[in-house]
């Protein structure tokens, strides 16, 4: 995960931005509304990636900073993001491109098992996927169809 604005815990366990950790081990991010005392709960995700994109969106929707450093993960961010969105909206594209990457997530996960299984069923060792072919948010083949799952999917206006 190198690039990425995050901090290391003394544990070992990487701590992004607007994000924490449940005691059960679901990921959580919230974020606050300028001018306002007003929270915006941006949702509860399988990984500490999806809620660290979910906080990117809001973030940058709600402060519009000057540099993207403080995002944690500044390549993912879509080039068009309203500044005249509400809350309400904000907090929809941002949970709804969150899901998106706990969905890919999930898919890779299906995928390597699946793999695993046909090596272990055929006998054939398969490679393991490389980010080159398989990014954190991006296209994946499954069964021979491409499947592409995009934060700009995600977003409503």
């Amino acid at each position: 995960m190198s690039g990425f604005a995050a901090e290391e815990r003394s544990s070992g366990e990487t701590k992004y931005k607007g994000v924490r950790r449940r005691r059960w081990g679901k990921w959580v991010s919230e974020i606050r509304v300028p001018g306002s005392q007003e929270r915006l709960w941006l949702g509860s995700y399988s990984t500490p990636e999806a809620a660290a994109i979910a906080h990117d969106l809001a973030f940058y929707c709600l402060r519009r900073p000057s540099s993207l450093t403080a995002l944690n993960f500044p390549s993912m961010l879509p080039p068009y993001v309203s500044p005249n969105m509400s809350p309400k909206s904000i907090q929809r594209a941002a949970s709804d491109a969150g899901m998106a990457v706990d969905a890919a997530h999930m898919i890779r996960q299906e995928t390597r098992a699946t793999e695993n299984v046909m090596s272990v069923d055929m006998g054939v060792e398969t490679e393991p996927w490389d980010n080159e072919h398989h990014g954190s948010c991006g296209s994946w083949e499954k069964q021979g169809e491409p499947l592409s799952i995009s934060v700009y999917d995600y977003l409503y206006f």
